[in-house]
């Protein structure tokens, strides 16, 4: 049986010390390394020994009775959140570490919402329990409060499959018909296991035990419950499909792309298809740690990686999965690079694209105006690590401007826009329809367009052209969002309508729509819930409205009040550490991105932003005619007069 089981924790839970437990009593190592010696298996990155974090996914592989397990050590700082998101989405079960000391903490959450939104069985295990302040029953009754009242203890109440006549009721009690079984007959340990495996894979019952990763207390008995508790089943008999989970470059460039088998077999040398392209596989690993095996064939439940594929991307449906995973971990903040001055700045933008490939979400950008690289990123801990990342692997050094929130557009009216496109040997024309559509849905199309008016192959390119590339708005420069954009019409010409034509008509008549429209500016904000003494409610619900934030009617936990709501990432994105100052470091805060609304300083923003839509060199609102042989240009409004269509 194969099993992906991903390890997940708040920063300094222990994850990691865990790991190097589970590899040394499978014997896949021969001794256990500790993140404060800098030799841990799993965190072989230079940067994650120096700074002792996880700061990638890395793999590692276990034989442990009839299974064969894939472990994989995600990183736990909020800032690499990404990383583990996409890991998340090929895991048959998740193991999730919680300190006896401090408790659940805010990533703990973010950690545990994205494993119900992904359906991941979880089992949870109490870690330090040789600590001084540790109390497994108050992070316990923590944990059934905060996450659910279906997390069972296992801890003293199963061994070697035999359940104590507390686990054997409470079993019973999440499933009617083996309640009424256990009335009439009383308890058979073959029917309670079974259904105890079912009931975690369904994710109703969350098992727990506790122990102490660095002096090797309970994890043996963990290892039993994970092998006795869990089951899966993958088909070999159906066609091959596999979900890309990672990208990875070799030194000499060599692009690894990192796969989880979800049905099927595939052998080296075989095609696999990924949307429009199909490549051969050259090679196929099986990776433990940072050495790997070339195998033959991998079959379904296998985590391999693969080379022979150009461009499959984080998140790829493989094969029989065409379906492309949908991340929610998106950085809020970006930053400028800076470069030494005796590095050329093509040469650096090559080693970013890179980093983009491996780690879709820094997003990186190159502005030919402004000859600057841009990224996305989460926090600075990050930037912190890419400069170290940068210098070690590509060897040059680099620094990054303080970094800014990024901000969207959006319209709130619905306008019809207007492009033409013919400077003499050119002819294209497009009318579009701009909608406004509920928050954080980013663009949509829809066509009326009548194939008598438009050729299909035309439409299809308009199309494309809206969605090849982020559209500046008309305040800030920054991504226009939430708009649905309907192809009303267009006119080709038979002789002089040429490749790009349609391009140009395609994003003038989006600016000339965005011209007529009601512009807002959208920011990011941040769902929170914090959670503080009582006689420190009032402060805290002071400075969320100081904020700009909104929250909802308070909750009281025995002593404590508990606060959720929304705030703009702006106000807020500094605040733990005055939240940590005013609770002496009791205070909770889970912060997770909470979509985009509108800007609750937007004047101050487009002041300070300076944008000159005029002067924006990738459009243009205006449109080009012809008359006797020479093209003339037709500001915005009065384009619409001049149309083709219209006549």
């Amino acid at each position: 049986m194969k099993k992906t089981i991903g390890i997940l924790a708040h920063v300094d839970a222990g994850k990691t010390t865990f790991s190097e437990q589970i590899l040394y009593h499978t014997k896949s190592i021969k001794q256990r390394g500790r993140v404060d010696h800098r030799d841990s298996f799993l965190d072989n990155h230079e940067i994650e020994r120096q700074r002792g974090i996880t700061v990638f996914a890395d793999q590692g592989m276990i034989t442990y009775k009839d299974s064969t397990c894939y472990l994989i050590d995600n990183p736990g700082h909020v800032d690499f959140s990404p990383e583990m998101e996409r890991s998340v989405q090929v895991m048959d079960l998740a193991i999730v570490l919680i300190s006896a000391v401090e408790g659940i903490e805010g990533h703990t959450e973010t950690i545990w919402r994205l494993l119900r939104k992904h359906h991941v069985p979880t089992f949870f295990f109490i870690n330090k329990i040789d600590r001084a302040g540790a109390d497994v029953d108050r992070v316990l009754a923590e944990m059934r409060t905060e996450f659910s009242g279906d997390i069972c203890d296992l801890t003293d109440s199963f061994k070697d499959g035999v359940m104590s006549e507390d686990l054997i009721e409470f079993v019973a009690e999440q499933d009617e018909d083996l309640l009424e079984q256990y009335m009439d007959e009383g308890y058979q340990q073959e029917l309670w296991l079974d259904t105890m495996k079912r009931l975690i894979s369904d994710n109703k019952i969350f098992p727990c035990a506790s122990g102490s990763a660095l002096q090797d207390v309970g994890i043996i008995d963990f290892l039993d419950h994970l092998d006795q508790l869990t089951v899966t089943n993958y088909s070999t008999d159906e066609p091959f499909a596999g979900r890309v989970y990672k990208i990875r470059h070799e030194d000499n460039g060599t692009r690894i792309t990192f796969i989880k088998a979800l049905s099927g077999t595939l052998k080296v040398r075989e095609e696999v298809r990924y949307g429009d392209t199909t490549e051969k596989i050259t090679q196929l690993r099986v990776y433990n740690g940072s050495k790997f095996t070339v195998a033959d064939q991998v079959t379904a439940g296998d985590l391999f990686a693969v080379t022979g594929l150009s461009a499959a991307a984080a998140g790829d449906g493989l094969g029989a999965l065409q379906e492309k995973a949908i991340y929610e971990m998106i950085p809020t903040l970006k930053s400028k690079v800076i470069i030494e001055s005796d590095i050329h700045l093509k040469e650096a933008l090559k080693c970013f694209h890179i980093l983009d490939i491996e780690d879709p979400s820094l997003h990186v950008t190159w502005e030919e105006r402004l000859q600057e690289i841009h990224i996305h990123v989460m926090g600075k801990i990050q930037l912190e690590v890419l400069k170290q990342l940068i210098k070690e692997r590509f060897g040059f050094n680099v620094s990054f401007d303080r970094p800014e929130i990024l901000y969207k557009e959006t319209i709130e009216t619905t306008v019809n826009g207007y492009g033409h496109f013919e400077p003499l040997g050119h002819y294209a024309e497009v009318h579009l329809q701009l909608e406004p559509t509920k928050r954080n849905s980013g663009i949509s199309f829809q066509n009326v367009c009548h194939a008598n008016d438009l050729a299909t192959g035309h439409q299809n390119l308009v199309r494309q052209h809206l969605f090849e590339k982020a559209h500046n708005g008309l305040l800030t420069g920054s991504p226009v969002t939430d708009v649905v954009v309907t192809l009303l019409t267009g006119r080709a010409h038979n002789k002089h309508t040429t490749g790009g034509d349609f391009r140009e008509a395609t994003l003038r008549a989006l600016r000339q729509g965005l011209e007529k429209a009601a512009n807002i500016l959208l920011e990011p904000y941040y769902s929170f819930k914090i959670k503080v003494e009582l006689d420190q409610m009032g402060k805290v619900m002071s400075d969320i409205q100081q904020a700009h934030g909104s929250f909802d009617t308070p909750k009281t936990e025995k002593n404590k009040a508990v606060l959720t709501g929304r705030v703009p990432v702006a106000t807020f994105m500094n605040y733990s550490a005055e939240l940590a100052s005013f609770t002496q470091g009791k205070g909770m805060l889970t912060l997770t991105f909470g979509g985009y609304d509108r800007c609750h300083n937007e004047q101050e923003v487009i002041e300070k932003m300076a944008y000159n839509k005029q002067a924006d060199p990738d459009y243009s609102s205006s449109s080009i005619f012809c008359s006797k042989g020479q093209g003339f240009t037709v500001p915005w409004d009065q384009a619409e007069s001049e149309m083709h269509a219209l006549k």
